[in-house]
């Protein structure tokens, strides 16, 4: 009925909070809750631009893996920057303008009766099953099976072989030095750490390749999947035909499919031309230029280079903020979808901070 959202409608800072910790979830889950939000005028633009600020998308998961304690420096920084902004841009934008077709509001029922509960009988909806319902559970399941099965992850074999081969050659020649520097009544010791280091080279594969494969994450979406499953499965006709059907299906999904499958594909197709790490040189300003160029991609992926490169040394901490504060994930194409000046002003603004927060480190190395 909407009585969550009415307290919040009326606090315009209350909102931007909100927008502020739904950024800081990793993963994307968040970003595209709070574009839900705005395109329903439930939240302003600045709690959107909180959200957004405050996102790292998938990457964020990588980060925390890779840099803990950066991220977590990172995540505080976003929090508190995505805060102050959304403060200052309430100020100067009080309504922003969204398409007719997005701003239409929440849609919520204030009679009772039939429609005050959602969910239903299981045994009585499997009985009398529309056709909407057997489609929605069809695909969902099918999704549920795909992902737990593996099928949509990507295979890293090859590439985790190469990190082992290259790994384990590094050990035999750090081994081989080793042994021409000591005297012969040391072999028995460095056999014994070739031994040791074998076994935690073994053990890091194994740990390691779990944690930055996508499969955990996956099983995470499988969750999500299961209890979206129990919901079509129990909830009444009308919430399902009027909301979930004719609402979320008819009205938003065919549109933000094809936006999220034409700019992914063209992404991929850029990709196969163009190989981002070999534009990257010694010269720290043409990385931060990329950084925030790289950070408009609305896609979790182009980003990971720059965790990569930090956490091997390669730039400096500023380069990585900058590109966190610009991007945000898949969040921002929901929001293109529905609004393209939304989108285009949201990481307008965004960049104008990363550039700050870059520029910083550059010139005064602040960071």
């Amino acid at each position: 009925k909407g009585h969550e959202f009415q307290s919040l409608q009326k606090s315009p800072y209350l909102q931007v909070i909100l927008g502020a910790i739904l950024g800081i979830i990793p993963g994307c889950i968040g970003g595209f809750a709070a574009v839900s939000l705005f395109t329903h005028s439930v939240i302003n633009y600045g709690a959107m631009l909180a959200a957004m600020i405050a996102s790292a998308g998938d990457d964020a998961f990588v980060m925390f893996a890779m840099v803990p304690k950066t991220a977590l420096i990172i995540t505080a920084i976003t929090f508190i920057l995505a805060i102050v902004v959304g403060f200052i841009v309430n100020i100067f934008v009080k309504k922003f303008p969204l398409p007719a077709h997005a701003n239409h509001g929440l849609e919520v029922h204030h009679h009772h009766g039939e429609y005050e509960k959602v969910l239903g009988s299981f045994k009585g909806n499997m009985k009398n099953i529309t056709f909407e319902r057997a489609l929605l559970i069809v695909g969902i399941s099918l999704f549920i099976i795909s992902l737990a099965s593996g099928l949509l992850e990507h295979d890293h074999s090859a590439h985790g072989g190469h990190d082992h081969v290259h790994s384990t050659a590094v050990i035999n020649e750090h081994n081989h030095d080793y042994e021409h520097v000591h005297s012969a009544d040391c072999n028995h010791e460095n056999e014994n750490e070739n031994e040791h280091q074998q076994h935690q080279l073994h053990s890091h594969s194994h740990d390691g390749g779990f944690m930055f494969s996508e499969r955990w994450l996956n099983l995470i979406f499988v969750g999500v999947g299961l209890i979206t499953l129990i919901i079509i499965c129990l909830a009444k006709n009308h919430f399902l035909t009027e909301h979930l059907w004719g609402h979320i299906i008819k009205h938003h999904f065919l549109k933000i499919f094809l936006w999220t499958f034409d700019t992914l594909l063209l992404i991929y197709i850029l990709m196969q031309f163009v190989n981002v790490e070999s534009w990257m040189r010694d010269n720290t300003f043409v990385i931060l230029i990329l950084a925030l160029l790289i950070g408009i991609i609305p896609q979790s992926g182009p980003h990971m280079i720059f965790i990569t490169m930090f956490a091997a040394g390669h730039i400096p901490f500023s380069i990585l903020l900058a590109n966190t504060i610009v991007q945000d994930g898949h969040a921002g194409l929901p929001l293109i979808a529905e609004t393209k000046l939304g989108f285009f002003s949201m990481k307008g603004i965004k960049i104008v901070f990363g550039l700050t927060a870059g520029l910083l480190g550059y010139f005064f190395g602040f960071l």
